[in-house]
């Protein structure tokens, strides 16, 4: 039981290497994934490990966000991890969920293997039988595949790409521009 999280702090470590002014939050992740075996399940009660990506054109200049229909706001593409280890094959897996669209690039953008572009903790608000609860998000950068058609899926209002200056307009969330920014210096 414990591969998940060995497999997790695997990345946690890479990403601190990678982003040492971001130690943290990786801490933080360390000790809530050292704390809970059933931390990948949504039915951990405090919280539980997801999955996004920052999804990339082709051509690396615009991001694809979706206005999430519960949230109402416009965010990177992810969700649950459902008990997956590798949580960059959940981030996948919700990318094309969301985009309708296959043949993601995972990114690996530094020489020691896979990252996480960002790690984030974030409180989902109470819903009907839900009460409110933290997402441990874990995100990935991914290269969208050229000439595939965007499908909005149920989870969304619309699907959208946007240049770096257009997502000022769209959004003030801290998280989802610190992704761009992110993004933007690898």
């Amino acid at each position: 039981r414990t591969v998940h999280r060995r497999r997790l702090n695997d990345l946690l470590t890479r990403y601190v290497a990678a982003w040492p002014a971001e130690s943290a939050i990786a801490a933080r992740f360390a000790a809530f994934l050292a704390s809970r075996d059933d931390c990948l399940l949504r039915t951990c009660p405090p919280g539980h490990v997801t999955a996004s990506a920052w999804i990339v054109s082709p051509d690396g200049e615009r991001a694809l966000l979706t206005h999430h229909r519960k949230l109402g706001r416009w965010l990177q593409l992810g969700g649950h991890v459902d008990g997956e280890a590798n949580v960059e094959r959940a981030a996948v897996r919700e990318a094309e969920e969301e985009s309708g669209m296959t043949g993601f690039t995972l990114v690996e953008w530094t020489t020691a293997g896979l990252v996480p572009l960002d790690l984030d903790v974030h409180p989902i608000p109470a819903r009907r039988d839900e009460p409110e609860h933290l997402h441990w998000d874990v995100r990935f950068l991914l290269r969208a595949p050229a000439g595939q058609a965007l499908v909005v899926s149920h989870e969304s209002n619309d699907l959208r790409w946007f240049t770096n200056d257009e997502l000022r307009a769209v959004t003030a969330e801290d998280s989802v521009l610190r992704l761009a920014r992110k993004a933007a210096t690898i």
